[in-house]
């Protein structure tokens, strides 16, 4: 999930309202199977391959930055496993990125005036130290772009910090939320902000729980506002005004605190670019906190640490055209119409790719396989996307959209564009799902309570976002690459757990950070939703197409 979504959900949360009864002659539901939907649950919790699918994603294959060796060894994986289940179509979709980069090999300690090993990871898209490298440490805090002049010949060969040091408190609360109780899910929908930031909808804490300042480091988003951080945060354009004077200055070594973490969690994610045109950095790398701090005081203290550093990294530049993963279950009577399941395959490189999005991905693969085993007959086709670049930019599910349904500054629609139902996306960690989104649509709110009505059991009880209106770009998450151009892109409420405080593009970010329990369930979920939609007699309604933003 990119870090852009934490902002956006929170503005997302406060306009979900559950949608509340109404006359069966004003908006129906569906009447639904439960025979199938008692086919369904045994095969999804009695024979779940949920973990399986993730325990190769991430452990096997993981980290899998995007167009990376990793990447790409974990989707010919998954295109052996979704032609084993009986899938058709299954095949790469490719559309241009640029390099693919993963780690090789990280060493960091403290030299002088005492060995200490320095927990970290280089940055994306930055270099190796082509071997052990071993010089002083320089503190050269970069708050504007005109400290540039003032280091200037000043960098070279040393282990430069460019951050203040990170802002540490005592954890006074726990990392991970408790799970609401099925009441409290609904109280907090049916609330006038539609339920506290962070809560179902969206993982994560809201601006409500970060120091004001934005210089805090208590939840996702905490960067300090200096073009160091834009930098290192997605802000493109001055990536590069930072990347081309470091380059120019060449220190042997750059480190960050990352952008928020402590207690040995760090997180990070940019550093360099994928596009070959950029410029090349130095050697970046985040670093822990309390080590990061600890050399700040030392340089502060008139002492001149001594650090080592030996990185590899490689480049995959043989192919710059990055994929999404595709498989699909015909459909019996009309395969024309689809369906869709999916979540983003990338991840960043700081753990495994777990919980972002190991997760969504592995949950699913599984939805699908479940359908595909019982082989019960579906009137539509039931497609599953795994997409690559969302942590750059839902760069996947964008190029899938325009080249399959419809370029959004023309709205010029292929014949494809009136034969889409709708996309269930997974994107928020290991939460188990607790309502669902309406997309904007209250007929569509009728139909999904009718859905969850005999599943309430797996505690999904909420379903919202009847008036809430497509963003007018996409962003956050691939859902919205289709609700951009006016199709029924549709995520899931998640318990939050500790994604947003502990997991999300972290160095904890690994297998045993999952909750079990709670992605079966999820596949249980979207495989009972993909169904319904696949066999219902007509498609879903649409949703309103978002009004494209106004020039200024």
């Amino acid at each position: 999930m990119s870090l852009h979504r934490f902002k956006q959900v929170a503005a997302l949360a406060t306009a979900l309202l559950l949608f509340p009864s109404a006359p069966a002659q004003e908006l129906a539901g569906d009447k639904v199977d439960l025979d199938a939907l008692a086919q369904i649950k045994t095969e999804a919790f009695q024979h779940s391959q949920v973990m399986e699918n993730l325990y190769y994603m991430s452990e096997v294959y993981g980290p899998r930055v995007n167009n990376s060796r990793n990447h790409r060894a974990a989707a010919e994986w998954a295109m052996t496993q979704m032609k084993a289940w009986g899938m058709k179509n299954v095949h790469l979709e490719k559309w241009p990125f640029g390099y693919g980069w993963q780690i090789k090999k990280y060493y960091g300690a403290l030299e002088s005036p005492a060995y200490a090993a320095i927990p970290g990871f280089p940055l994306a898209w930055t270099p190796g130290t082509n071997g052990p490298v071993t010089a002083d440490a320089m503190w050269a805090p970069i708050h504007s772009k005109e400290d540039f002049a003032k280091y200037k010949g000043k960098l070279k060969g040393k282990i430069v910090l460019i951050f203040d040091p990170a802002v540490l408190t005592l954890h006074m609360t726990a990392d991970a939320q408790k799970s609401p109780t099925d009441e409290e899910i609904l109280e907090r929908a049916n609330s006038p902000r539609g339920g506290r930031p962070g809560g179902p909808g969206g993982p994560g804490a809201g601006p409500a729980d970060r120091d004001p300042s934005g210089r805090g480091r208590h939840g996702e988003g905490t960067w300090e506002f200096t073009p160091t951080s834009q930098a290192l945060s997605g802000n493109t354009a001055i990536r590069k005004e930072l990347n081309a004077f470091l380059k120019e200055e060449a220190p042997a070594v750059v480190l960050t605190p990352g952008y928020n973490g402590d207690g040995g969690t760090i997180f990070g994610s940019y550093g360099g670019s994928q596009d070959p045109k950029d410029p090349v950095p130095p050697p970046m790398v985040a670093i822990a906190a309390e080590q990061y701090n600890r050399i700040v005081r030392l340089l502060q203290h008139g002492n001149t640490p001594k650090l080592t550093f030996d990185v590899q990294v490689e480049y995959q530049k043989e192919d710059t055209d990055a994929f999404n993963v595709i498989g699909e279950i015909p459909g019996t009577t009309k395969p024309e119409e689809v369906v869709m399941v999916g979540g983003h395959f990338d991840s960043w490189q700081g753990g495994t790719g777990a919980t972002d999005n190991g997760t969504g991905s592995s949950v699913a693969m599984e939805a699908v396989r479940i359908l595909a085993t019982l082989k019960k007959p579906m009137a539509r086709t039931v497609r599953v996307a795994l997409w690559g670049g969302e942590e750059e930019g839902l760069f996947g599910s964008l190029a899938y959209v325009q080249q399959h349904y419809a370029q959004r500054d023309t709205m010029k629609k292929t014949p494809e564009y009136d034969k889409f139902d709708v996309y269930f996306n997974d994107d928020n960690g290991s939460g188990r799902f607790r309502g669902v989104s309406a997309g904007g649509s209250k007929e569509i709110g009728a139909i999904f309570k009718s859905w969850i009505e005999p599943i309430k059991d797996q505690h999904i009880v909420a379903v919202s976002g009847t008036e809430y209106r497509p963003m007018t770009s996409p962003g956050g998450t691939d859902s919205t690459s289709f609700t951009w151009v006016g199709l029924n892109g549709i995520g899931f409420m998640q318990d939050p757990l500790e994604y947003g405080t502990r997991t999300h593009h972290s160095n904890a970010d690994t297998y045993d950070r999952v909750q079990k329990d709670d992605v079966i369930q999820g596949a249980f979920v979207e495989a009972w939703f993909a169904y319904n939609a696949a066999t219902r007699a007509e498609m879903l309604p649409r949703i309103p197409t978002p009004e494209p933003l106004k020039k200024q």
